[in-house]
């Protein structure tokens, strides 16, 4: 004799409605010792994966090597462009120190050379009144306490410096 189970709906012995048996609609669960089982590795792959591994252990620092050589290079190529530049300005100094008037000029003006016969003048205090400083005003005998708030101060001159472009040394430096 089979024993045939009973119906779900039907109330149990005890009058209490039995819970009907659905399927619950969760997220499927992967088992991770069934999946790790279902690898298989064969002498081939784990000498593939092994020179796999060799050549990035190889591979890794010559690429961090050759960055390293091609920012030198870029560095050394702009060094080379400044330095052209230089050349450049010095060699439009040097034709005009060929210039027979050019250095009868600079004689003059920072040796303070004359030609025989002439009389030369130099002037003292030789600026526009406008531009020297004007009299100091008297110093007063009281003591005033202005007002600084420092904090702004420090913060506004970090900044500056901070945002600040750095100069960079011209032709003939």
């Amino acid at each position: 004799m089979t024993k045939r189970p009973a119906p779900l709906s039907a109330p149990s012995a005890q009058g209490a409605p039995r819970a009907q048996a659905r399927p619950r609609a969760q997220s499927p669960q992967v088992d991770v010792r069934e999946w790790a089982s279902g690898i298989r590795l064969s002498g081939f792959m784990v000498i593939m994966l092994s020179l796999v591994v060799l050549g990035a252990w190889v591979l890794v620092p010559t690429l961090g090597t050759y960055i390293d050589q091609r920012q030198k290079i870029a560095a050394l190529e702009a060094s080379v462009q400044v330095s052209a530049a230089e050349i450049k300005a010095l060699e439009q100094q040097q034709t005009r120190w060929e210039d027979p008037a050019f250095i009868t000029t600079q004689a003059r003006e920072r040796l303070y050379y004359v030609k025989p016969g002439e009389v030369v003048y130099l002037v003292d205090n030789d600026l526009d009144p406008a531009s020297l400083p004007q009299e100091q005003a008297p110093v007063s005998g009281d003591l005033v306490e202005t007002p600084a708030d420092w904090m702004p101060q420090l913060l506004r001159t970090v900044a500056g410096a901070g945002l600040a472009q750095n100069a960079a040394p011209g032709p003939g430096e």
